[in-house]
């Protein structure tokens, strides 16, 4: 015999992180840092090596709100937030970077750094 159905059954909260294993999402966080760090040492294009440091970036970001959410302090949060102020200035200078680089050069291959004369 089935045991009866209750009437209001309590609603679920789709977005509680409690739900969410620290662990699990601490390996999706490694997962993405060693993605990005593949990516730093196996591509040879200065695009795709910002790339990859943008995935590091975000993953250290979310190893930070998964530690924060677990503990209940806005810590993590704040991090993250400092984390995307980084990315940003990075992403400004490193595009100003790979722009001198490839007019200086006329590609963007990493390797081209090792001829320039100062």
């Amino acid at each position: 015999m089935m045991p009866p159905i209750p009437a209001n059954p309590a609603p679920v909260n789709p977005l509680r992180m409690d739900m969410i294993p620290m662990n699990y999402a601490l390996i999706v966080a490694w997962v993405l840092f060693v993605i990005g760090v593949i990516g730093v040492l196996a591509r040879r294009n200065l695009l795709f090596i910002l790339m990859s440091v943008e995935i590091m970036l975000n993953a250290s970001g979310l190893a930070f709100v998964v530690a924060g959410s677990r503990w209940g302090q806005p810590d993590g949060q704040i991090m993250f937030i400092f984390i995307l102020a980084m990315a940003a200035a990075e992403v400004s200078v490193g595009l100003a970077l790979v722009l001198l680089a490839y007019h200086r050069f006329g590609g963007l291959d990493a390797d081209a750094a090792n001829r320039m004369k100062g």
